[in-house]
């Protein structure tokens, strides 16, 4: 295997990573952000205030991007494993 298929490989293994973790690390950012200005606003500083609806919405978005997450990585892997007789000399 050269050098810069191994690059490729992991540059797209990075990819796919992201991309699976976006909209969860997108949900998380924006509740937070909108937790912290309701808390400012109300000058309500309890810990669980931030913790819970960040907890509650990222596991909603976790429970429906879950099919596709599950079809990328599904198929990054097929086309890994269709790869593999001509990576190993």
């Amino acid at each position: 295997m050269s050098g810069l298929l191994a690059v490729d490989l992991v540059r797209h293994a990075v990819m796919i990573s992201l991309m699976v973790a976006a909209p969860m690390l997108l949900t998380a950012m924006i509740v937070g952000i909108l937790v912290s200005l309701v808390q400012a606003v109300t000058q309500l500083q309890e810990q669980s205030l931030t913790f819970i609806p960040k907890l509650a919405m990222v596991s909603l978005v976790f429970l429906v991007t879950l099919p596709w997450a599950l079809s990328q990585l599904t198929e990054y892997l097929a086309g890994i494993l269709r790869s593999l007789p001509t990576l190993v000399p």
